[in-house]
């Protein structure tokens, strides 16, 4: 199953919340969804599951409209804590299984499954504020997997939680999608949807700035070059076209290069004030992808 969000509008007043909002999950993908607070990660996941009814755009799964009967199918994972706080894990996780069609048999053994599987099948009969934050997010997962959805749709699932746990909702997430389930998650922990997520979306004030794969998008941006030139002095490097000094110190300057730009030329420079030590170019990460989008 494919989930398409297509061109999402939402206003309140004269806050633009969305502006033609548009992409794809695809079927078995890992997909991040990534924008600062209030860019409008939120806003499109709430319209994507109906809590929210955009000014216009549509959201569709496989081709069709996302009703009451298809959300039924998706699983969610809301960013605020969503449980009955006073009820207890297992009589819960039930109810919501429950709600989303599975007989009071299936659901009781989807619950054993799945806290098994996030490590809290232990607290079944505490409350739920009795829990840690990380074992509430853990909680919150299962609520959104209990009923073997479609498609899932989570809303910071990484947020809070200690890196075992990290670990254990990763290889969660990654079993779901390799099972062919389409999974959109938000997250500011840009290395993490770096390493989990092949395709990405950035937005920001409510306007899709990026989509693509990570390697393409990484490609795309400027990279960084390491030159180690003891004797160079504070700017050798100004003048050079597609080049730009991002921090100089003792001889050590980072420079941040245009795509396409001839390294060897810059190095020919580097190499007129003296020996070189070190030239290194890298690839920008996704967390340097963001933020040359976002200020642009």
């Amino acid at each position: 199953m494919t989930l398409t969000i297509d061109n999402l509008s939402k206003r309140y007043g004269d806050t633009v919340a969305l502006d033609g909002v548009s992409f794809d999950v695809r079927p078995g993908e890992l997909f991040g969804f990534v924008g600062s607070n209030g860019a409008g990660k939120t806003t499109t996941m709430r319209i994507a599951l109906g809590v929210l009814a955009a000014d216009a755009g549509d959201v569709r799964l496989d081709g069709k409209p996302v009703d009451l009967e298809v959300r039924r199918t998706i699983g969610y994972m809301p960013e605020e804590r969503g449980l009955y706080p006073k009820m207890k894990v297992g009589a819960q996780l039930s109810y919501l299984a429950q709600l989303h069609g599975l007989s009071k048999s299936e659901a009781i053994s989807a619950v054993q499954r799945w806290t098994e599987r996030l490590g809290i099948a232990e607290r079944l009969g505490d409350t739920v504020d009795s829990l840690s934050l990380g074992n509430q997010q853990r909680v919150q997962l299962a609520a959104a997997l209990v009923h073997d959805p479609n498609v899932l749709v989570l809303d910071e699932p990484f947020s809070g939680l200690d890196p075992v746990a990290v670990d254990v909702m990763s290889e969660v997430l990654v079993e779901k999608a390799h099972s062919g389930v389409p999974v959109i998650f938000s997250s500011h922990q840009l290395d993490l949807v770096q390493r989990l997520c092949r395709r990405v979306g950035i937005i920001a004030a409510g306007r899709m700035r990026a989509v693509g794969t990570v390697d393409d998008l990484r490609a795309g941006g400027d990279a960084r070059l390491v030159v180690h030139a003891p004797q160079a002095p504070t700017g050798w490097a100004d003048g050079l076209p597609g080049v730009t000094t991002v921090e100089h110190d003792h001889g050590r300057t980072v420079l941040s290069v245009s795509a396409g730009i001839d390294d060897q030329q810059i190095l020919k420079t580097a190499l007129e004030t003296g020996p070189v030590h070190e030239f290194s170019l890298h690839q920008p990460s996704l967390t340097d992808l963001f933020r040359e989008v976002v200020a642009a």
